[in-house]
């Protein structure tokens, strides 16, 4: 992946593991937008973005996420962000259908995150972006794994859980994806062959883990 061209970075993870916080560090450290699920989901909500109003948008203007985007998160460089008011939004949302389905969810996404890569280096959490944007030119997929015990003791830390909800929080949230990539994407989560990088984070401080993607990168 040449950093020195519009790239994309997708992180996917494993609960537990940290992938979200290294995939944000990591974006900051390279100065680049992250993409993850908080973001699209309040551009889908405040919005009322389906698959059906986004094909819409792109046939009336060619940069429709870019705006929405400025509205409601600031870039992470010194770009200056804005913000829209009440009204705007509900003019906005005039445009939109309200009806989603799970299949019409998957779909909002894919229009987003696909625009997202043409408009701007990127940092995508999840969101399967390892499969959406499989053609993307200048690319780097990473996975981020780690023990069990791992993942245990840091849900058990993070969430205030006991040891018993924290590993069927992780069961059931691996399940669950693992299911949503195989519907979707046809494939398994957990096959190495979808990355460029699979990273074992035991023993390491998210710090660490973006050091040693970054000198994977040839940037440390």
């Amino acid at each position: 992946m040449n950093t020195k061209e519009k790239f994309v970075i997708t992180v996917s993870r494993e609960l537990g593991s940290g992938g979200h916080t290294i995939a944000r560090k990591l974006a900051e450290r390279l100065q680049v937008r992250l993409c993850d699920k908080e973001l699209i989901k309040e551009l889908c909500e405040k919005f009322d973005l389906t698959s059906t109003s986004i094909e819409r948008l792109k046939g009336q203007k060619k940069q429709w996420l870019s705006d929405f985007i400025r509205f409601i998160f600031p870039a992470p460089a010194p770009a200056a962000s804005g913000f829209v008011g009440a009204e705007r939004i509900r003019e906005i949302k005039k445009e939109f259908d309200p009806e989603v389905t799970t299949d019409d969810i998957f779909l909002a996404e894919t229009e987003i995150l696909r625009e997202l890569a043409q408009e701007e280096s990127c940092v995508i959490a999840g969101r399967s972006g390892f499969f959406v944007l499989k053609d993307h030119p200048n690319k780097l997929d990473i996975f981020i794994t780690a023990s069990r015990e791992h993942r245990i003791a840091r849900v058990m830390a993070r969430q205030d859980l006991s040891r018993e909800l924290a590993e069927e929080a992780i069961d059931q949230v691996d399940k669950s994806r693992e299911n949503y990539i195989k519907r979707f994407a046809g494939v398994s989560r957990y096959d190495a062959r979808n990355y460029h990088l699979c990273l074992n984070v035991d023993g390491m401080t998210e710090d660490q883990a973006v050091d040693v993607i970054l000198t994977y990168l040839g940037l440390e």
